[in-house]
């Protein structure tokens, strides 16, 4: 027997349009907001970055993307200036490329 009180119950009498409306606004309840970086975390992630650049070493890099946070642990190859994105390596040797403006932060492993 289904005990459930909820939108189970009344999904038969329901629209497909409705159903799937409903879907996507609680699929879009978990996304997460983007926050906005003040200078002095950008100066501290720009410090981070040439001297990880600059050892070749690796980074954690924390960046916003598909509505949410992901964390990526990788080497910086090198910054684009003219896209304006990073084009980072991570530890299965995979090439990923993370747009400036999308970064969050930038931390020593």
């Amino acid at each position: 027997m289904i005990r459930d009180r909820g939108r189970i119950k009344w999904t038969s009498m329901m629209l497909p349009e409705h159903v799937k409306l409903l879907r996507d606004w609680v699929k879009e309840d978990t996304f997460e907001k983007e926050v906005m970086i003040d200078e002095q975390a950008m100066e501290e992630m720009n410090a981070i970055v040439g001297e990880a650049m600059e050892q070749g070493s690796y980074v954690a890099i924390t960046h916003y993307r598909n509505h949410r946070y992901e964390l990526l642990v990788a080497k910086i190859h090198h910054w684009d200036h003219l896209t304006e994105r990073f084009h980072v390596v991570d530890r299965f040797d995979e090439i990923h490329y993370i747009e400036r403006k999308n970064v969050v932060g930038i931390n020593w492993i």
